[in-house]
């Protein structure tokens, strides 16, 4: 008989967090819980917290070609009927899975379920909710409001699309959601299952201009387009990177409209006249409240 959920969890010199990431999935109370821990060679102390736990999770320590490599070997390794993807700076709240379990049990038209989950800082403090919607995959499109670790899916789903795509470091999870979602609606759980960590050397939070050309380029690859929406998203990243001041854009004028202009001439390959009408706006609307507010 399958085992009935499977936890997998890539790691990669996350020694300071990995051990609450191991906590929250192994005391959940699940019968017959599957845990496997894929790391991809860690030298920060990170295996001596693996060893600790070696007789309640399986372990592997050896290269591998990322993230995405990572989670589709351990997913391999597996058997239960449902499966989730924990990172190992991330956690489940308890009585998240027994709670994933029955859910699937109760709905057995429920191929992929999301849960809400909080952003969590460095000490487990709640900093604010992940934003989630209720499933349209037209929305999905514009805006990734699935959290990962609030994800799970059935094993029958992962076999008829495939595994992560290991060419993408920074949004595989948001490529199979969109890959998934075309065909297969996702169903909303009610409540929270997980918190995601956000500091400074998080990958995507301290990598924001490369993970939106990551998902732009996706985006285009997957849906044959990229949404406006995510070109914009691309030059505010820049301004961010910059270490500019969002609300003051005439200040830095200059830059933020390279940053669209190169957007939308690198994935659409013209600007719209519409969005040269929006940019002009967006300076005026900033320069206007720069003069109320003093000139700064």
């Amino acid at each position: 008989m399958a085992l009935p959920i499977s936890v997998v969890t890539p790691s990669f010199n996350q020694a300071r967090f990995i051990e609450r990431t191991l906590c929250s999935v192994l005391e959940q109370g699940v019968a017959g819980l599957e845990y496997v821990v894929c790391d991809g060679g860690s030298t920060d102390g990170t295996l001596e917290v693996l060893r600790r736990y070696a007789g309640r999770l399986r372990f592997v320590s050896e290269g591998d070609r990322g993230q995405a490599d990572a989670v589709n070997k351990g997913i391999a390794a597996t058997s239960g009927e449902i499966v989730g993807w924990l990172n190992s700076d991330d956690v489940y709240y308890p009585g998240a899975l027994a709670a994933v379990v029955r859910y699937f049990a109760e709905h057995p038209e429920a191929e992929a379920i999301y849960g809400d989950a909080h952003h969590i800082d460095e000490e487990d403090r709640v900093l604010e909710p992940y934003y989630t919607e209720d499933w349209d995959y037209e929305r999905l499109k514009d805006v990734c409001y699935l959290c990962q670790p609030a994800v799970f899916l059935r094993r029958r789903l992962l076999d008829r699309f495939g595994p992560f795509d290991v060419g993408l470091r920074y949004c595989m999870d948001y490529e199979y959601w969109l890959r998934v979602g075309a065909h297969v609606p996702f169903v909303r759980f009610p409540g929270f299952l997980a918190g995601s960590r956000l500091y400074a050397a998080n990958k995507t939070l301290g990598a924001r201009v490369q993970v939106h050309a990551e998902i732009n380029n996706m985006m285009r690859r997957r849906l044959g387009s990229v949404p406006t929406r995510w070109i914009w998203n691309y030059a505010y990243a820049v301004i961010d990177a910059a270490r500019a001041d969002r609300t003051r854009l005439h200040r830095h004028g200059t830059l933020f409209v390279r940053a669209v202009v190169f957007g939308f001439l690198r994935w659409r390959g013209y600007v719209p006249r519409e969005v040269m009408g929006t940019l002009w706006s967006t300076l005026t609307d900033s320069w206007k409240r720069g003069r109320r507010a003093g000139g700064a």
